[in-house]
């Protein structure tokens, strides 16, 4: 695609960075017929190629409204189109541009700005979230039903995942991130990796310094929060790095396709680039580990054999991961439903669905439709937005696949 960007904006990185890739598009459409939104609302605005225009007007130096702010908050950063373009443009890096490039231009209204503070300052946050889920669980059975539904349940964790300092390490170590939201609504996600990794002989630990992957601040573009919190992770983990940790374990998806960018997002950053760059290739989820084990099949014996898995968006099109689950699973003796349109967004895709509802909503009544269709026992996913999500108003109890896995281990 021809582009005619300003002087000002070719000569810094963002601007430069945004041309090469809208360059790189050839207006096909293909991004058309796998974009969620699109699918919904029938707006080239609000397909990829139609956003990449908008984009491309500000590059050029057009007027921005909130109309094209709006277009570019629809987006659910799901990288579907990313998994169907011929060209390989990378879209996900373009929209967080040019969402960055609008909101420079576009004042928010104060009620926005508020609700987006208020997200970036809670849900990264283990404690003060904690505190808010204990106090909604609390007050649970004094809410109207369609607030009873997004609540989820108490969980205990079953293990303790060990916590060390800087100790010389044992052979087969591996680091794990705790989540912010994930460790506290779904303790049991890690305990349950934590279970079947050490069966297979491998420890795990979590540096107390870890936090959030700054995924939240990333795609609310708080860029600089954003960093600080991937460079806070570096420097959590360096020391295990430098003695010869083999991998960062990750069972959110959303969490991991974010530190695989660490490379790409700290770049430009002398001091940290390097580091980035090894943390991006240390970073595994949960699924690459196991598949590269050679799982004990015969002390694997499955309670559910009925299915259905949802592939979250950062897994399949975010990590290119799509069907690594699944055959985990099939191997372990798990038998999946079909899926239709199993491409498709559920609608959670981090914040969206607090902020983008009606959107959301209809994302996520189509996906549990496919979902059900051919009445599984149980369904499994992989990403702790999407669990919560599906969980609030799916009639089938939903959990993270791993521990499926783990409660099958005889």
């Amino acid at each position: 695609m021809q582009t005619k960007t300003t002087e000002f904006l070719l000569n810094s990185a963002l601007g430069q960075e945004a041309d090469n890739i809208i360059r790189s598009c050839v207006h096909c459409g293909f991004c058309n017929a796998t974009c969620p939104t699109y699918q919904l609302l029938g707006d080239e605005r609000d397909s990829p190629r139609g956003r990449i225009y908008l984009i491309k007007q500000v590059l050029e130096g057009h007027a921005t409204s909130r109309k094209t702010q709006l277009h570019l908050d629809r987006c659910l950063s799901c990288r579907a189109c990313e998994t169907t373009c011929p060209s390989g443009v990378q879209y996900g890096h373009l929209v967080d541009i040019g969402r960055q490039l609008i909101d420079d231009k576009v004042t928010r209204s104060v009620t926005e700005q508020i609700k987006r503070f208020t997200l970036r300052k809670l849900l990264p946050y283990p404690q003060r979230f904690a505190v808010l889920l204990s106090t909604l669980q609390l007050l649970k059975p004094l809410l109207p039903e369609s607030l009873k539904q997004q609540i989820p349940a108490k969980q205990t964790s079953r293990i303790k995942i060990d916590y060390h300092s800087q100790q010389p390490l044992q052979t087969r170590k591996m680091l794990i991130l705790q989540g912010c939201i994930q460790s506290i609504a779904t303790p049991n996600t890690n305990s349950a990796a934590a279970n079947i990794l050490h069966k297979l002989g491998i420890d795990l630990i979590s540096p107390r310094q870890a936090g959030c992957c700054g995924a939240v601040s990333q795609h609310l573009t708080a860029e600089q929060e954003a960093l600080n919190f991937m460079r806070s992770n570096i420097d959590a983990w360096w020391p295990y790095i430098e003695q010869g940790i083999t991998a960062i374990v990750i069972t959110a998806s959303g969490c991991g396709a974010m530190i695989k960018e660490y490379a790409y997002l700290l770049k430009h950053d002398s001091q940290y680039a390097d580091k980035a760059k090894r943390v991006s290739e240390l970073a595994k989820d949960i699924s690459e580990i196991l598949v590269a084990e050679d799982l004990p099949l015969a002390r694997i014996k499955p309670s559910i054999h009925n299915i259905a898995f949802q592939s979250p968006c950062s897994l399949q099109h975010g990590q290119k991961l799509g069907g690594v689950v699944e055959s985990i699973l099939t191997r372990c003796g798990f038998k999946l439903c079909q899926v239709d349109d199993a491409h498709l967004c559920c609608g959670s895709a981090g914040t969206y669905s607090i902020l983008q509802t009606d959107l959301a909503q209809q994302l996520l009544d189509n996906k549990l439709a496919t979902l059900q269709n051919y009445q599984p026992e149980l369904i499994i996913t992989a990403n702790i937005g999407c669990q919560l999500h599906l969980q609030s108003q799916s009639s089938i109890p939903v959990k993270h696949w791993i521990e499926l896995v783990d409660e099958s281990f005889t």
